[in-house]
């Protein structure tokens, strides 16, 4: 749409204003052509200003035209200037005064406001006139009545009698209103109301880049983890993605979590293509896809990578956001480069803030540099109300860890920890009480996850001094190019599970290195199922199953860090598992049955023991109950141990008809999740046995859960709520997750995120960081 604004000429030839907008600035982003519209009008008519003045409008200075830079730039000449990407930046560059006049400087954009709130809008989606004004001129003076009949009047409209339609959005007028914009009588009517499109249209096609970005629609079917052996009803959403080498497509995880289907369209096509999903890498909140269409490809370049940006580097997202169906492009700079909180993953890696808009539907589309390489993917964002303008996107090094793991192994396999809990030593009594010379420097070893590769080579009160000979300051910071420093985890988060880590080590005074082979973390509570449905078991109406965040969350909501059991948040927060495959058994609910009277009301109680008999996890807890019922005389009691010594019993000759007529009354199809129906029940009480030899070695085990809890209490100060992360409502807080699990390097007041959270027990003090 072209709109010119403008005034008519006074005697010394100068206009009050003129504006150009929307398309014609559209036009000059892509190939700097308005200024050859412009000569021609001025050839017209002597009193317009010359293009050379045009040049310097804030409004037809060329903005970078984001033109790839294998796409030649169009010739130059006399009367058409054209932009110059080396140039020219993104929104960076103030521009000139556009007139010098003793009138004020019109407003940019003004004349966008092509009519008023009581314009009526035609049904082919423009407005036409209805006696309402475009705006104020450059005096800022009120419409008067013969502005609105057409006359150009002070700081006025020139269009009086002109109307807007849809006709590629030209702006129409009348030959009788060609001398209110100052042109001569003889000019060229018919050019300037239909074959000036011809002359402004875009011929020039955008930067390939864009092409290559896609909108995907995806279909999910979440479990419901209140009611295990259901899911709930499908929803669908859109998010973005964009074509890499190799005929493959990244995106967000979050965008295709529990996807029953996913679909890909190309920009300008009306066709969508059914995608697989190959890998969902949770912890960095990237997806790959493929599609076997062959016609989805023809005439899409794929996306080339660039490197980290540093700070102030004009950054452009591109995707399909809210607020429309067509490609968005906003810009801005890079405002910090730190490792930061995944609210998807609950994880801490390498992450880039810049200023740009990223809104609902951004998620997964690319961010380009100025010269068009792609340096990050839109992930989030941060909501709060002291703070705007704070978006995040995944930069190169981690894509590449994600491509990199899927490539050496198939599948994702995660991210690496070396397994500890580490706190600073920024206090002089602190080192020297560890032994250290004045100019040693290092982190102190908390504590060591027993599940890690580092058990048994580290140990508590050791100081971690340099990783793969990079030294690590007292502050868990390492050098990261010049004049920066970055938390050491961004060295862990470069390594691939199963990589070996060289250590140098402060143990009792003494030097040491050391070598730690990396493993994935595991969590007590995990933060993510990885796709798979929960478990559960059935047990005459009371209902077991693993405690997860998608579970904490379910039961209490957005809010769980602040509703859940104390006993749970410590467990989630601070908990290490002591075996691989410990996990945290809840008794969910008790479905209403005669055989568990006086039971109704436990709900989300953790379970420690069955018959004395300590249980590492739902399958564990499977095979006692089918040892139990298979010989009812052996047993005739089931005494399951709740936390703080609360005790149910039920009858074991009991329990079979119990439980079927709970499956029964609810409708539900078995007893147990389809993972656990390769228990073996004929020979699960030999399995018993063998577990009750061994459990006169892990009685000591059943107080240690508790205990731990309270270590964990008192290390960290007590607390036992986060802020919430928020991401739609739907992550956990990611510093104080990350920082709190197992192999979570950080350790729970060691990452930045995790410190603002510390302390905070009020919700108005929390700040909520979402994925979009």
């Amino acid at each position: 749409m072209v709109a010119i604004v403008a005034a008519r000429a006074t005697q010394q030839g100068l206009f009050q204003a003129i504006g150009l907008t929307s398309f014609l600035s559209h036009s000059c982003l892509k190939r700097g052509r308005p200024c050859a519209l412009l000569s021609r009008l001025h050839s017209a008519s002597p009193a317009l200003p010359s293009p050379s003045l045009l040049r310097a409008s804030p409004l037809t200075i060329p903005l970078n035209c984001l033109r790839s830079p294998v796409q030649p730039a169009p010739p130059q000449n006399s009367a058409d200037r054209q932009c110059n990407p080396s140039k020219s930046t993104l929104l960076t560059s103030p521009p000139p005064v556009f007139l010098q006049s003793q009138q004020q400087q019109a407003p940019r954009g003004i004349a966008a406001r092509a009519a008023s709130k009581n314009s009526r809008i035609v049904k082919d989606g423009s407005k036409k006139k209805g006696g309402g004004k475009i705006g104020l001129g450059a005096t800022g003076a009120k419409e008067t009545k013969q502005q609105r009949r057409g006359g150009s009047g002070r700081g006025g409209s020139a269009f009086g009698n002109s109307e807007l339609t849809g006709n590629g959005g030209l702006l129409e007028a009348e030959p009788a209103d060609l001398v209110d914009l100052g042109l001569s009588k003889d000019v060229d009517a018919a050019w300037l109301l239909s074959g000036s499109r011809d002359n402004i249209e875009d011929d020039v096609p955008d930067s390939p880049f864009l092409d290559a970005v896609v909108k995907v629609y995806c279909t999910h079917t979440q479990p419901n983890f209140s009611l295990p052996w259901q899911k709930r009803r499908q929803f669908s959403s859109t998010g973005s993605g964009f074509m890499i080498p190799g005929r493959r497509i990244l995106t967000n995880a979050h965008c295709v979590e529990h996807h029953t289907q996913v679909k890909l369209k190309r920009r300008g096509d009306d066709t969508k293509f059914v995608a697989r999903v190959l890998a969902i890498g949770v912890e960095c909140d990237i997806a790959l896809l493929a599609v076997d269409d062959e016609s989805f490809w023809q005439g899409r370049q794929p996306l080339r990578f660039g490197g980290l940006p540093h700070l102030e580097d004009a950054v452009t997202v591109v995707g399909y956001p809210v607020g429309g169906d067509s490609i968005s492009v906003t810009s801005g700079v890079v405002s910090r480069i730190e490792v930061t909180a995944y609210a998807h993953g609950a994880s801490e890696l390498l992450g880039v803030q810049i200023d740009a808009a990223i809104n609902p539907g951004n998620s997964g589309g690319p961010a380009f540099n100025d010269r068009g390489e792609c340096v990050g993917i839109a992930f989030q964002s941060l909501k709060d109300s002291d703070t705007e303008n704070i978006g995040y996107i995944i930069p190169t090094p981690v894509i590449s860890h994600f491509l990199g793991d899927y490539r050496r192994n198939g599948q994702y396999t995660g991210f690496p920890a070396i397994g500890i809990l580490w706190q600073r030593l920024e206090n002089p009594a602190l080192r020297a009480a560890l032994k250290m010379s004045p100019g040693q420097k290092g982190v102190l070893v908390r504590k060591v996850d027993p599940t890690s590769r580092a058990h048994g080579v580290l140990q508590q009160g050791d100081v971690i001094m340099s990783f793969d000979n990079v030294p690590v300051a007292s502050d868990g910071t390492v050098p990261f190019r010049t004049g920066e420093r970055i938390s050491y985890g961004f060295l862990v988060s470069q390594k691939f599970s199963g990589e070996v880590a060289r250590l140098e080590i402060l143990r009792d005074g003494q030097l040491m290195k050391v070598q730690v082979e990396l493993k994935p973390p595991k969590r007590l509570i995990p933060v993510h199922t990885g796709g798979r449905p929960p478990t559960f078991l059935i047990v005459a109406g009371l209902v077991f199953t693993p405690a997860v965040q998608p579970f904490l969350q379910s039961e209490y909501g957005s809010e769980f860090e602040f509703e859940s059991p104390v006993s749970l948040l410590q467990k989630l927060l601070h908990g290490h598992a002591e075996h691989e495959d410990e996990e945290v058994v809840v008794l969910s609910q008790v479905l209403a049955h005669e055989a568990n009277i006086g039971y109704e009301d436990i709900t989300n109680t953790c379970l420690v023991s069955l018959n004395g008999m300590r249980v590492r996890n739902v399958r564990h807890l499977a095979s006692l109950v089918d040892a139990c019922t298979h010989d009812s005389s052996r047993e005739p009691f089931m005494r399951f141990e709740l936390e703080h010594r609360q005790l149910v019993v039920l009858e074991t000759q009991t329990v079979k008809a119990a439980t079927a007529d709970a499956m029964a009354d609810h409708s539900i199809p078995s007893d147990r999740s389809e993972d656990l129906r390769s228990t073996p029940v004929p020979g699960a009480a030999a399995a018993v046995t063998a577990t009750t030899a061994g459990a006169g070695a892990e009685g000591a085990e059943t107080a240690a859960v508790p205990a731990a809890a309270a270590e964990a209490a008192e290390s960290s100060g007590g607390m036992t709520s986060v802020a919430a992360d928020g991401a739609a409502d739907a992550g956990v807080t990611a510093a104080a997750a990350a920082a709190a699990a197992a192999g979570g390097d950080p350790g729970d007041e060691m990452t930045p995120a995790a410190a603002r959270v510390k302390g905070r027990g009020k919700k108005q003090e929390k700040q909520r960081k979402g994925r979009k």
